[in-house]
């Protein structure tokens, strides 16, 4: 698949009610969302819970700010890793995503700032909204390594989830409405 024709991924560090990490792909038009309390890891001996939430408008995958008081979500925001990505197997076009998702099994190919290389993506039986996120053997895997605690800045604006807090409380950034 051209690397221009190629959809999103995005992973939002989100400081809710508690830590977590937003892994968002890019599938018939929306943002397909699963929240992830660990975050991803580039072990593939672990397999971190990722719980599918409601889709998300594309324009959201740049998101970063704070989601202000009274909204779902309230907390501060940042974009913790970015890229396109490519379904693997026999039928690697964007088309075939919604037939894998409705399956409850994606192998994905990540082409990120932090993350690369293979992911599975697969539904826990019994459990709908419950998914595990798994790095595949490859050579970006990094046994031993938490991804997460290497890096905790944004990619696009190099703030941490502190930082995007200092400047609410500074008045230089404006907080996010959702709705």
């Amino acid at each position: 698949m051209p690397r221009s024709k190629r959809p999103i991924f995005t992973v939002q560090k989100h400081q809710a009610s508690h830590l977590h990490y937003d892994f968002r792909l890019e599938i018939g038009g929306v943002l397909k969302s699963w929240a992830i309390p660990q975050g991803p890891s580039l072990d593939p001996s672990v397999k971190r819970l990722a719980v599918e939430v409601e889709d998300h408008d594309l324009g959201y995958a740049e998101f970063e700010g704070v989601i202000e008081e009274g909204h779902y979500g309230v907390g501060p925001v940042l974009v913790w890793d970015r890229g396109c990505f490519e379904p693997l197997g026999k039928n690697q076009c964007s088309e075939s995503l919604a037939v894998m998702l409705q399956a409850g099994k994606l192998d994905l190919r990540l082409y990120g700032q932090r993350l690369r290389g293979g992911f599975t993506l697969v539904r826990m039986k019994d459990k709908p909204r419950q998914w595990l996120l798994i790095k595949q053997r490859d050579k970006e895997a990094c046994p031993g390594h938490e991804v997460v605690e290497e890096y905790d800045k944004s990619v696009l604006s190099d703030r941490t989830i502190e930082d995007l807090e200092a400047a609410v409380a500074a008045g230089t950034l404006a907080t996010y409405q959702c709705g």
